[in-house]
């Protein structure tokens, strides 16, 4: 999967759920951002391996990794 099949399902996740983008994007920042400083070395290791442009990974970025996990 890739970003924009990511941002897509996100769309589709909030519009379920009667919430906005904006809103659901945040929230899934934050727990990104809290799970980041896990002080655990596999976590730290999860994190690191996760392709990312910016300073963290975006929620795209994450759901798109994720998403190839599991299909390899």
């Amino acid at each position: 999967m890739d970003t924009a099949k990511a941002k897509e399902a996100l769309q589709k996740l909030a519009k379920q759920k009667g919430v906005s983008e904006e809103t659901l994007h945040h929230d899934i920042k934050i727990a990104i951002t809290e799970a980041i400083k896990s002080p655990e070395p596999q976590a730290q290791t999860f994190w690191k391996s996760i392709p990312h442009k910016g300073e963290q990974p975006t929620p795209e970025e994450v759901i798109a990794y994720i998403v190839n996990m599991v299909k390899d």
